[in-house]
C-alpha cells in the first residue's frame, strides 16, 4: 500500500508520474465522481466535471504544498470545477446558478443512469431549494460522512460554521419534505 506522502513523491517525478497517477485515478475516482455528481446532477457533466479534475491535478501536482491531505485538495479542485461548471452554464443560459440547479434535478427522472427511487428524488428537489453552501456541506455530511474538519480543509470554512449550516440545511429539507405539496 503506497503512503500518501510516497504517492505524492511519485506524482512530482517525472519518471513515475504516469504511473502514480495511474494509481491515484484508481485511488480516488469513485469517490470524486459521486462527490461532483451529486452538485452536477447528470452523469455526462459529471464525467467531463471529473476529467477537467484529473487534469488540473496532473498539471498542478508541483504546486500541492502537504499542508491538507492530497484527497483534501483533490476535493477542493473537484468542488471548484463543479461550481465553475455550474455558473458557466448559467451564464450560458442567462439564469441564475440555483435555477441551473433546479433544472438539473428536473431532469434527473429522465437520466438514465439515476437509480434512485421517489424519495431520493424528492430530497434532490429538497437540496435544490437549500443555498449552494448548506447544499454542499449536506452532500458532505449526510452522503459521504465527511468530518467536519475535512470539510473545513475543503471549503476553507470554520467548523463552527459548517455545523451551522448542516443544521440550517435538515431543518430546511425536513421543512421542504413535510410541507411538500
Amino acid at each position: 500500500m503506497t503512503t500518501e506522502f510516497t504517492l505524492i513523491e511519485e506524482l512530482k517525478d517525472r519518471q513515475t508520474q504516469e504511473v502514480a497517477f495511474r494509481k491515484l485515478v484508481a485511488l480516488y475516482q469513485e469517490r470524486l465522481y459521486w462527490h461532483i455528481r451529486r452538485m452536477v446532477m447528470n452523469h455526462d457533466d459529471t464525467d467531463d466535471v471529473l476529467q477537467n479534475t484529473f487534469i488540473k491535478v496532473y498539471r498542478s501536482i508541483d504546486k500541492f504544498k502537504g499542508e491538507s491531505k492530497l484527497y483534501s485538495w483533490m476535493y477542493r479542485i473537484a468542488t471548484n470545477e463543479a461550481i465553475t461548471f455550474i455558473n458557466n452554464r448559467s451564464k450560458k443560459q442567462g439564469i441564475s446558478s440555483e435555477e441551473v440547479y433546479q433544472q438539473l434535478v428536473n431532469n434527473l427522472q429522465s437520466d438514465v443512469y439515476f437509480e434512485g427511487d421517489e424519495i431520493q428524488l424528492k430530497l434532490q428537489k429538497a437540496l435544490a431549494t437549500l443555498p449552494e453552501k448548506q447544499r454542499m456541506v449536506f452532500n458532505m455530511k449526510y452522503f459521504e460522512d465527511m468530518k467536519y474538519q475535512d470539510m473545513s480543509d475543503v471549503l476553507d470554512t470554520s467548523v463552527g460554521a459548517l455545523k451551522a449550516s448542516y443544521h440550517h440545511a435538515v431543518k430546511k429539507i425536513e421543512f421542504y419534505l413535510t410541507n411538500e405539496h
